[in-house]
């Protein structure tokens, strides 16, 4: 990515948008990291806070925001089902009406901007792995509704921008993705694994621990995003975005427990209502378009994870 572009981060104080915010500022742009700080935290962006290309700002995207910027990435919204059920009504806020207005911005200013959308948009999949062309399976009025189809919904306003305004856009769908910074009590069967090897606490699995996931590192992702942004403007996506190792819950608890050590066991909880049996990315696209696969291995990636939490927990 070209340095010196003035840059937009909504939900750049998450987990995710953190890193992205430091990988932009190491690239020489000046970056403007916009959070309403309902999950984001201003610890995830202590290394950034006082340098002169970093500004950070408390505003909610689904009301309006007027600033002259070249490149807007939009993360904004609460991703793990604690906390986008928390409100359903503002998570279907968040990502529709703050769709709504960073589009806005984005046709007022000319600037480009990528969607960080998401997986769940497949639902509980009966095609897989999942690739770009399968139109998914969600369930409208279920609890998980509000993230899912307000993600949906996005994608949809994103196009019809595109189609209807000329917006330059990107659209990427995020797999599970993990890495330091996540949020410790955000119900992510990662960072509860983590969390609950390192205190020897029972390790908690949800119905039988068969259904299977892919987990991406947060640095891999981080790199699909910049080179996505980057790609030639014919490129709008969407492109999924995650790694193609899949594994069972109960694997990964193993793998965990593993890595961390101690005395916890496995004990087992009914199924959350529209959890997803099987999730996996196709990259084909990512892989011939944007030259882009994760590079991380998931023994890496947990290692460098239990460390970060493992000293969040001690200090």
């Amino acid at each position: 990515m070209k340095t010196d572009d003035r840059v937009l981060v909504t939900g750049g104080a998450g987990f995710i948008g953190s890193h992205l915010c430091e990988r932009l500022v190491a690239a020489g742009d000046e970056v403007l990291c916009v959070d309403n700080f309902f999950t984001g935290r201003r610890a995830n962006v202590a290394s950034l806070l006082g340098h002169p290309n970093f500004e950070i700002m408390r505003h909610d995207i689904t009301c309006p925001l007027f600033v002259e910027v070249d490149r807007i990435f939009n993360l904004a919204c609460p991703a793990s089902p604690i906390h986008y059920q928390f409100d359903p009504v503002q998570t279907t806020k968040t990502s529709v009406h703050g769709a709504i207005n960073m589009l806005g911005l984005a046709k007022r200013v000319r600037a480009k901007i990528l969607q960080a959308s998401t997986s769940e948009v497949y639902g509980d999949p009966e095609v897989h792995p999942q690739p770009e062309e399968y139109w998914g399976r969600v369930n409208p009025i279920g609890v998980r509704a509000c993230y899912d189809e307000g993600k949906r919904c996005a994608e949809t306003l994103f196009f019809d921008y595109y189609r209807q305004h000329n917006v330059a856009i990107k659209v990427i769908r995020i797999f599970n993705t993990y890495g330091p910074r996540m949020h410790p009590n955000d119900g992510r069967v990662v960072s509860n694994f983590i969390v609950q090897a390192l205190q020897n606490q029972d390790i908690t699995i949800y119905g039988r621990g068969e259904q299977t996931r892919s987990f991406c590192y947060v640095d891999d992702l981080i790199d699909g995003m910049l080179k996505m942004m980057d790609s030639d403007a014919d490129l709008v996506g969407p492109i999924n975005m995650g790694n193609p190792r899949e594994l069972s819950i109960i694997q990964l608890a193993e793998t965990v427990l593993s890595l961390v050590g101690g005395r916890s066991k496995l004990v087992f909880k009914p199924l959350p209502k529209d959890d997803p049996k099987q999730r996996q990315p196709d990259i084909s696209k990512a892989k011939s378009s944007l030259g882009w696969e994760p590079q991380v291995s998931l023994e890496d990636g947990l290692a460098r994870t239990i460390d970060y939490f493992r000293r969040q927990i001690c200090e």
